[in-house]
């Protein structure tokens, strides 16, 4: 029994070997998509803007000064950098971080407080695949935060609608699917909603209002970019040999349970 135990510690000592190397591939591989990622997100960020500035909203944004035009598209590439910055120092960084640099209205400390990254025992598979998982998730907030913002920027200008209420804004970063929005289709990453407004006093005022909104969505993103959907490919890869490693972790810890079980039923028992 004793010999079987050693066997199986050295089939696990073994698997976390394997695992360490696998978790080198996927950090890797997941600093190079973040950092390619980035840039895919600079670039449809100004598409979109240009989409909904010249098709979505063309009178609101020939209003605007040569000057004012000029700042907006400016906020848009700084919006843009901030956003490629943050994926990187998200999985660079040990520390919490958070939006750098004066953006008046783009922090949010709410945001910033979810992105303090996991370091992750790399010969867990259960802890990398949350790590993983966290990941992608922050990933998400951030898009869904950009747009948010950019949509502020937007209506700041004046190119959208001032009278706009802010929970309509938010519900289109975050692709609203309520009953009283019907998504329509358009160009990638903007949102083009059919939404109802009442006015609480006068509810003969009410009606369907058009509007469009950026909303960076990572599935376009990712279609946009042949080099972005090549790594998510390997990335996919990666976290299929992970499973396999995960699958084959838990079942030789679950013989190292029953063997030690085993062991200690006979060297506590003994005959009447």
């Amino acid at each position: 029994m004793a010999r079987a135990i050693e066997r199986i510690e050295r089939d696990i000592a073994a698997l976390k070997e394997a695992i360490r190397a696998i978790a080198v591939e996927l950090q890797t591989a997941y600093a190079s998509y973040l950092a390619t990622l980035g840039l895919a997100v600079r670039k449809q960020l100004i598409l979109a803007s240009y989409h909904l500035c010249t098709q979505g909203y063309p009178e609101n944004f020939l209003h605007l000064s040569l000057n004012q035009r000029q700042q907006l598209q400016q906020a848009f590439r700084s919006l843009g950098q901030l956003a490629a910055e943050q994926l990187l120092t998200y999985i660079k960084s040990e520390e919490a971080v958070g939006y750098e640099g004066d953006m008046g209205d783009v922090g949010d400390e709410e945001l910033n407080s979810s992105l303090s990254p996991l370091s992750p025992d790399t010969s867990n598979p259960i802890e990398l695949a949350k790590w993983q998982q966290n990941l992608e998730e922050v990933t998400q907030e951030i898009l869904k935060k950009i747009s948010h913002d950019a949509n502020l920027l937007l209506q700041k200008a004046g190119v959208l609608p001032k009278k706009l209420p802010e929970p309509i804004l938010a519900a289109a970063a975050a692709a609203a699917s309520e009953a009283s929005a019907e998504v329509m289709p358009g160009p990638p990453n903007l949102l083009n909603l059919v939404i109802e407004i009442e006015n609480e006093q006068q509810s003969e005022d009410s009606g369907l209002t058009q509007i469009m909104a950026i909303n960076l969505r990572l599935g376009e993103i990712e279609f946009a970019d042949v080099t972005l959907s090549s790594e998510r490919r390997q990335i996919r890869s990666i976290l299929v040999q992970l499973n396999k490693l995960g699958r084959e972790y838990q079942k030789k810890h679950r013989e190292m349970a029953i063997a030690e079980a085993e062991a200690a039923w006979r060297a506590s028992w003994f005959e009447d």
